[in-house]
């Protein structure tokens, strides 16, 4: 395996064991992690209702109480009891007995003269009948005011409350104690940044907020219709992100809104989170590091394993080089190397015969001498073929030359032309012309070669053809060999395993199962790559792929 094949295999099994490992253990996490956040939220949220109910009840009991105070007062006494400053003294006098809620309380004729006032202000005498609160409490018989300034100039909200005694009208006026009210409110106040207050239809303060806004002020928040119940919910509401618990009163349109920080409220939750966070880094940690350290413990492993199989490899190619040829090298050097001695020695003798005898003279001496000549020059050409096969059958180390895969391949054709021809084989072939050279192994380039031819004549028997065609691609700088019988195919089951060390289709006796292996291992080895299609009844075709600048990959011994 290349070095990037392992640096590939190496990522591939960390992504893989960190994705079965950190998925499972982020997803459990993360569930544990929101299904304590939905209750955690769910109860805050349930406390800021129960708190806006219990608040707006308070309020709207408050309220209900005064006006139940006033009512029994106007309808249990007449105006001119009323009216008697003294009688009305005695009556506020008890009144505040019971509570301190009201501040003054006055009588109001129909024509809106304060008759009779008991308070700290001086308003006897004053005129309402152009005031809001009179014409309303005129209109509906009982009226709560919004927050007003008034006369006295100072804040504050009347309960007024109208009896009508024959053809006669007049108003039971009494102020509320705003600090009171106001403290009631606020009483709805939680933690350091919690907010209590209302508004009314308008979004016009009725009471003083914690935080921003002045009483009798706007605030920028939506407008909210009348709604039943509360609302709770996370909203953010002029800049401020906060939780939020609202309720309309039941006696006025007043709307109770309560608000309180997140931060504080979610501070446990925030604890938590923290802590599950640690608690899944800590583990998220411990995986990654125990999948580095195994991963790199399995590939360092393969590895040397890979480099023990190398070294078979290496033995396992000479053998099969020192198998297939060493007979054939044995025996053309013992058959042909005799013969090719001989015919050596009578050319020498015949050209001393050409010059020794005056034939110089005969018209057929240029022929004899051409003759001659040319049978020397093969003698010496099928004596080079012998040294090539001998030198092919040593083990020889790795080199680098300039290699011409057309002429390579016309030399390899050569050591089997015969046995084609023997068996009525036709060998084709379709070059690309001028091929760039390949700087490669010439020995072994051949070996395989020989290996791929031989395995294509033993496939088609007899009577058949082999086409090789040699091609040039430019872009991915590489030459292509392909060599295409028309034997029978080798069937889909069998093709993943053609490459496998001692696995053959041959029959039993006939193969060793080690010749592909060996050729896939050199052309790995030298940088390139082999690849086989077939189609069963029609043929098989392996291209060999080598780069033009070729790099053979070191040794590992």
């Amino acid at each position: 395996m290349k070095e990037k094949g392992y640096t590939r295999l190496y990522w591939k099994i960390v992504a893989t064991t960190l994705c079965f490992s950190l998925v499972p253990l982020l997803v459990v996490g993360f569930s544990i992690y929101r299904q304590f956040s939905i209750s955690f939220k769910a109860k805050i949220m349930e406390s800021l209702t129960t708190l806006t109910e219990n608040r707006c009840g308070a309020i709207d009991l408050f309220l209900d109480e005064r006006i139940a105070q006033l009512n029994t007062l106007v309808f249990t006494n007449s105006m001119e009891q009323l009216t008697d400053e003294e009688y009305l003294t005695r009556v506020f006098t008890l009144m505040q007995m019971r509570s301190k809620s009201f501040v003054d309380i006055g009588i109001i004729d129909r024509d809106g003269d304060h008759v009779a006032y008991v308070g700290p202000y001086r308003l006897k005498g004053v005129n309402y009948k152009n005031e809001e609160w009179f014409n309303e409490t005129m209109l509906r018989g009982i009226y709560v005011s919004d927050v007003f300034t008034g006369y006295r100039m100072f804040p504050h909200f009347v309960i007024a409350i109208m009896r009508r005694e024959g053809d006669r009208s007049w108003i039971l006026r009494a102020t509320i104690d705003t600090e009171i009210f106001e403290a009631m409110v606020k009483a709805a106040q939680v933690g350091k940044k919690g907010d209590a207050f209302l508004v009314n239809k308008d979004n016009v303060l009725q009471t003083t907020p914690r935080f921003g806004g002045e009483l009798l002020s706007r605030i920028t928040y939506p407008h909210f219709p009348r709604f039943s119940g509360t609302r709770v919910g996370e909203m953010q509401l002029s800049g401020d992100y906060a939780l939020f618990g609202m309720g309309w009163l039941r006696n006025k349109d007043w709307l109770l809104i309560i608000k309180e920080d997140p931060l504080e409220n979610l501070s446990p939750l925030l604890q938590t989170r923290l802590m599950a966070i640690g608690l899944v880094l800590g583990g998220v940690l411990i995986i990654v590091v125990g999948t580095f350290l195994v991963t790199g413990a399995v590939v360092r492993q393969l590895i040397s394993t890979d480099r023990e199989k190398a070294v078979l490899d290496a033995s396992l190619v000479q053998s099969s080089k020192m198998a297939a040829l060493g007979k054939l090298a044995a025996g053309i050097a013992h058959e042909v190397n005799n013969p090719l001695a001989v015919i050596k020695e009578k050319v020498g003798w015949m050209r001393d015969l050409l010059v020794e005898e005056d034939i110089s003279a005969s018209e057929n001496y240029r022929e004899f001498d051409d003759a001659i000549r040319k049978i020397d020059y093969h003698v010496d050409r099928a004596r080079k073929v012998t040294h090539r096969l001998l030198g092919f059958a040593r083990r020889l180390e790795p080199v680098q030359e300039q290699v011409d895969l057309n002429r390579l391949m016309d030399e390899t054709i050569e050591f089997l032309r015969n046995e084609a021809h023997y068996r009525n084989i036709e060998i084709q072939t379709d070059y690309c012309p001028d091929p760039p050279d390949v700087v490669s192994d010439s020995a072994q380039i051949q070996q395989v070669f020989l290996n791929i031819l031989n395995n294509a004549i033993d496939a088609i028997g007899k009577a058949g053809v082999i086409h090789i065609k040699t091609m040039f691609n430019p872009k991915d700088r590489e030459m292509a060999v392909a060599i295409t019988d028309n034997g029978p195919g080798i069937p889909n089951d069998m093709l993943s395993k053609i490459f496998d060390p001692f696995y053959t289709t041959k029959e039993v006796g006939k193969g060793t199962g080690l010749g592909l292996s060996i050729s896939y291992s050199i052309i790995d080895k030298l940088g390139g790559r082999i690849l086989v299609a077939s189609e069963e009844g029609k043929g098989t075709t392996f291209t060999i792929y080598l780069p033009v600048n070729s790099r053979p990959k070191p040794q590992i011994l």
